[in-house]
């Protein structure tokens, strides 16, 4: 039997790495054989795109339609290499970020076209859509509040995206709600202003209920 596939998404700052492993914990208590990776990344491939796109590892500006295309790279070669045979296998996956992120980020943020985005990550995903995607949603100003403390906290500094301007990530954010209205079989949307064990409670309700499991 394949598996369940279950993306979560957001703005930055939403806790979606922190909930993805929180969801993956649980699902695991059930039993379930759990894969739990990211994007981009989640591949030696992948990783090394992310290094490029979030660390500026190229030592030089991108170009926002290269921009793009790294994204969908580093999907391609995730969904292949990992997404696909865990769920033939009958593996569940967890993926903190998928193809939605790419919609929201460079078509709404930047201002690309949402359908060429979604065009783009067709071709890249090879038929590997989500059965629920979770969306983490929070205020831009909060958000970026919870970077600020975490990156103070661990010594580093903001990332590639973490340094664009709130109007960039204002756009982001309705980016992904106006995917929510346009997609509503598959996204949920979750309140990530609460606390984490709050999120937590909510995300696991929400996703029993899409596939049809028991809470307990």
């Amino acid at each position: 039997m394949r598996g369940r596939f279950i993306t979560l998404e957001g703005p930055e700052g939403s806790g979606k790495s922190t909930q993805a492993a929180k969801l993956c914990e649980r699902l695991g208590e059930q039993g379930i054989e759990v894969v739990k990776t990211r994007e981009p990344g989640g591949t030696a491939t992948g990783e090394l795109i992310r290094e490029i796109l979030q660390h500026d590892r190229a030592g030089e500006p991108l170009f926002p339609e290269s921009e793009a295309l790294l994204f969908a790279a580093s999907r391609a070669q995730l969904v292949r290499s990992v997404i696909l045979p865990a769920l033939e296998g009958g593996a569940w996956v967890v993926c903190d970020r998928f193809a939605d992120s790419t919609t929201a980020y460079q078509g709404y943020g930047r201002g690309f076209s949402v359908d060429d985005m979604l065009n783009i990550n067709s071709f890249a995903v090879d038929g590997a859509q989500p059965d629920v995607t979770l969306l983490l949603d929070v205020d831009v100003a909060l958000g970026f509040d919870r970077i600020q403390k975490r990156n103070t906290e661990n010594g580093v500094e903001n990332d590639r995206f973490e340094r664009e301007a709130r109007e960039f990530h204002e756009r982001v954010r309705q980016g992904y709600l106006a995917l929510a209205k346009r997609f509503p079989d598959r996204f949920r949307v979750i309140d990530a202003s609460r606390d984490e064990g709050s999120v937590q409670c909510r995300v696991w309700e929400t996703v029993c209920r899409a596939l049809g499991m028991e809470a307990g």
